[in-house]
């Protein structure tokens, strides 16, 4: 999956995108990327319940 680096209004963001041509990629600054890290075990744990 690649990512992205950039800047919003002078902030560091980063992009996740599906692909290279992924029109919308998933974004989120620095105080939503600590929140994931804060959360990733959750966040896992949701991933592998709800996956089919």
């Amino acid at each position: 999956m690649p990512i992205k680096i950039s800047e919003f209004k002078g902030h560091p963001i980063v992009s996740l995108l599906k692909d290279e041509n992924d029109a919308r990629p998933f974004t989120f600054g620095l105080t939503k990327a600590r929140l994931i890290i804060e959360n990733i075990d959750a966040i896992k744990e949701f991933v592998e319940k709800n996956t089919k």
